[in-house]
């Protein structure tokens, strides 16, 4: 693994780390503000476009400024997000503060600021490993661990945040810029200006590579509709008591972090073969989620369905990083992380329409989702991708 690299996945450990621990208490917190749970719903949503939308546009300058000045834009508004929520939390829990302007601030705060930052810091990692590397087995295993860095710190977020409200539920939301200042200091002392190696000519056209941005979109999709279909059953208490529900969750988010770190490196293969792969292993998962009887069986199903996802969405990564050359590699990542942002603005709200429906139709939708992507995948991705093992 490239030694610039290495600062860059603490930094993005750190942010998603972060983004969890503030998604564990703002519920809570919300609730003693006396807002309603449709705001405490609107701000997930604020932040998810902000990602969305700011992604691209990150990419764009990262090829024209380079990595590290977006990273170290990117992670001055990930500690001015949490150090901004921090103070209205503070100010509106003494009630100095309105209701209405308290929310404001935090869809401000929480949801604009730090959505727009975490983008920047997601976008030049991916970048940094796309600039890094040139073969393509070491380019796929640097993307798999950025993925890795972003599974754990969700994996670790909500641990972390619930060790803290132990004491205090203000302790996770405190901690937050704490946490985002030591990124950005290992940053501004570790990380340079990536010096691009030589990379392999490019022997792909970008409409070639379409199919395999379609298979990506439709796993991230699909894994949206799972993460949240998860919390629907709980809510109903219908196959998985409410209790259960961290477990399931668990399950994951650490079949991500095993996928993209542990069986990526270890394994190998082809982005084209992790994506063939991934994809079907990704559908069984779905077809025992939405058979599955009891939490255990919910548990063992989304850990089948998460080891799919993150083999499949690494080799679509891989194969976007590796079908332009060093000069677009800040757009593609721009363009990879606007394709799954955009599934977690949909992915919520088809899942609630779909449930309300019937109970079984998400996963029913979600396992759609991946089985279109499984068909995606083998389209070719042209003749001309580079295939020397790196």
């Amino acid at each position: 693994m490239p030694r610039t690299l290495t600062p860059v996945l603490i930094a993005v450990l750190l942010m998603y780390l972060v983004q969890q621990q503030l998604a564990s208490v703002v519920g809570p917190l919300a609730v003693s503000f006396g807002l309603p749970t449709g705001q405490i719903g609107l701000l997930f949503s604020v932040a998810s476009v902000a990602t969305a939308v700011a992604s691209p546009l990150w990419g764009l300058l990262v090829d024209a400024a380079g990595a590290r000045v977006v990273l170290i834009a990117g992670l001055a508004l990930c500690v001015a997000g949490p150090a901004g929520f921090a103070a209205v939390v503070s100010l509106g829990l003494t009630e100095s503060l309105s209701t209405d302007f308290a929310f404001l601030l935090v869809l401000f705060f929480r949801g604009v600021v730090f959505g727009i930052g975490i983008a920047a810091v997601l976008v030049a990692a991916l970048a940094v490993a796309g600039l890094t590397t040139a073969g393509v087995g070491d380019r796929t295993r640097a993307i798999g661990f950025v993925g890795a860095a972003q599974g754990l710190g969700v994996l670790v977020g909500p641990i972390i945040a619930g060790a803290l409200a132990a004491g205090s539920m203000t302790w996770p939301v405190y901690l937050a810029p704490v946490l985002a200042l030591v990124a950005a200091a290992v940053v501004l002392v570790m990380v340079k200006p990536p010096v691009p190696v030589v990379h392999e000519p490019v022997r792909v056209q970008p409409v070639e590579l379409l199919p395999a941005f379609g298979a990506g979109l439709f796993l991230y999709l699909s894994f949206a509709i799972a993460e949240v279909v998860v919390v629907f059953l709980a809510a109903d208490r219908e196959r998985i008591e409410s209790g259960a529900i961290g477990g399931v969750m668990l399950a994951a988010g650490l079949g991500l972090v095993l996928a993209q770190g542990v069986l990526v490196p270890l394994l190998k293969w082809t982005p084209d073969r992790l994506l063939k792969i991934g994809a079907p292993v990704a559908v069984a998962g779905y077809a025992l989620l939405a058979t599955a009887p009891s939490a255990g069986v919910l548990t063992l199903a989304l850990l089948v369905v998460s080891l799919g996802v993150g083999l499949g969405v690494t080799g679509f990564t891989a194969t976007a990083s590796l079908g332009v050359g060093p000069q677009r590699q800040g757009l593609v990542a721009g363009l990879v992380t606007l394709a799954s942002g955009l599934t977690f603005v949909v992915g919520p709200m088809l899942t609630g329409v779909l449930y309300e429906v019937e109970p079984n139709a998400p996963a029913l939708v979600a396992g759609a989702a991946a089985l279109i992507a499984t068909g995606l995948a083998f389209v070719p991705a042209g003749p001309r991708v580079p295939h020397s093992a790196g």
